[in-house]
């Protein structure tokens, strides 16, 4: 791998990092939020809601829209977006306007995202550069949500909880400012609202009706909204048919119906539904059973993200000597193995280390294997003016998944605690209702660990010539 490409790949991951790492800081600088803004537990729901709302609803056109207008354009604007949110969200004196600035912020994250991993597709071509690419995405995405929890904690105990977002404009700066550098600026010579007989139409009414349906179906998840939820699948029904009809289809039917792509996304959104929650709930175990600090229930993830950052590297060549069907398997096998064990292992008496370390070095090792095949399977098939649809549906697959695999495994632990939070219910009902929702995240894992075994995936496209700089081909 040449200079230039490492550098690329260095941006790309530290994106990934900042991405992940902002929800985990935000969601340990919940509580100081609430106490300065005089916002109870409802309102204080909604800073982490609004973000996840917005960036699950955009994912999709945002991968579209960086095929139409480049993808490093999409990704500068993306952190641009972010870094003006976030200076939103620290000078916010009310609730409101919090929550107005997490939803921007959701916005940027989501360009940012899907623009992010388009670029490393077209970077890098389907085969062991690719997989180790895709690896250092996983290491980061790993180390984001320890990293987040540790920097939410210091940064809000020394500096106050205004102190998490003005790093995030820090942060977000720098990487827009090295992407102007490392990335080159290729780009359509028209933009996405041409005409439909100019060579390069949009479909804006595709992107109206599945920006919507994702949104509501987002809201519908984090708010328990059921009529939300129904105005979400019509909109999403009137977008499956708007796309049979359309002359230029933001997701064009003939992708949807590549076999490989369909179970991988699937696969990639059963993933998160068991490990998304896992996170949550073994920090919320940490605290709210063991008597751990947020910064120790935090720092309590950090042998499993040592596991992760050390294990993602090497998935390139597992694959290689085993095969991506094989390794997704062993992936998925040792995600259920890991969550049986964690969810068996808790105990409303024990300790970190005779509950929660050992199985979490087990789900550690698991993580980077279903992430990295999961995504390489879902983009193996894609041509270079495919990449962001196929990164926008991939991130939309695994965003959605960690939303409803959260909704889904806390209603599981509070139906077993007869309380509206875990954290409010003894040792004892408190442990049990954990339980019973690990081993439902590990009936997620099961099913997956079944549909692995079909997964065939396509012929890899053949990458463009190499460029002297990196960044579009076009």
């Amino acid at each position: 791998m040449n200079r230039s490409l490492r550098g690329a790949l260095a941006l790309l991951a530290a994106t990934q990092l900042l991405l992940i790492m902002d929800t985990a800081i935000i969601n340990v600088a919940l509580p100081s939020i609430g106490a300065d803004l005089g916002s109870g537990s409802a309102g204080l729901s909604w800073v982490a809601n609004a973000y996840l709302i917005t960036f699950g609803g955009l994912l999709l056109l945002g991968g579209r829209t960086a095929d139409l207008v480049g993808h490093r354009r999409l990704f500068v604007a993306g952190l641009v977006l972010l870094a003006i949110a976030s200076a939103a969200g620290g000078a916010a004196r009310s609730a409101g306007a919090l929550v107005a600035a997490r939803a921007a912020q959701g916005v940027g994250a989501a360009f940012a995202a899907a623009a992010a991993f388009a670029l490393l597709l077209l970077l890098f071509p389907d085969g062991p550069a690719r997989h180790k690419a895709l690896g250092a995405f996983a290491a980061m995405g790993g180390l984001g949500g320890v990293l987040g929890t540790v920097l939410g904690g210091v940064l809000t105990d020394l500096l106050g909880w205004r102190s998490t977002f003005w790093l995030n404009v820090a942060v977000a700066a720098l990487l827009g400012a090295l992407a102007l550098r490392l990335l080159d600026g290729g780009g359509p010579t028209r933009g996405p609202w041409a005409a439909p007989g100019a060579g390069r139409g949009f479909d804006l009414l595709g992107a109206l009706t599945v920006t919507g349906g994702l949104g509501l179906v987002a809201y519908a998840l984090v708010g328990r909204s059921p009529a939300a939820g129904a105005a979400g699948a019509a909109l999403l029904a009137a977008f499956a048919v708007l796309e049979t009809r359309a002359a230029r289809p933001l997701v064009p039917p003939a992708v949807l119906r590549r076999p490989a792509l369909r179970l991988a996304n699937c696969l990639g959104a059963l993933a998160q539904m068991a490990l998304f929650p896992m996170f949550f709930l073994v920090s919320l175990y940490l605290q709210s059973v063991l008597d751990h600090s947020p910064l120790a229930g935090g720092l309590g993830l950090l042998p499993l993200s040592a596991v992760v950052v050390a294990t993602a590297p090497q998935t390139g060549r597992v694959i290689a000597r085993l095969g991506l069907r094989a390794t997704t398997a062993l992936g998925f096998g040792m995600l259920l193995a890991g969550m049986v064990w964690l969810a068996l292992a808790l105990s409303a008496d024990g300790t970190f280390f005779t509950t929660v370390f050992a199985p979490s070095l087990l789900l550690g090792a698991a993580l980077p294997l279903v992430m990295v095949t999961t995504n390489v399977a879902a983009t193996a098939g894609a041509s270079p003016e495919e990449t962001g649809l196929a990164s926008g549906l991939i991130n939309t697959s695994q965003q959605f998944g960690s939303v409803l695999g959260l909704a889904v495994l806390v209603a599981v632990a509070t139906s077993r605690t007869d309380a509206a939070d875990p954290a409010t219910a003894t040792a004892a009902t408190a442990t049990a209702g954990f339980q019973a929702a690990l081993l439902a995240g590990a009936a997620f894992a099961a099913v997956a660990a079944l549909l692995s075994v079909r997964l065939n995936p396509p012929a890899p496209v053949p990458a463009p010539p190499r460029r002297d700089r990196v960044g579009d081909p076009r």
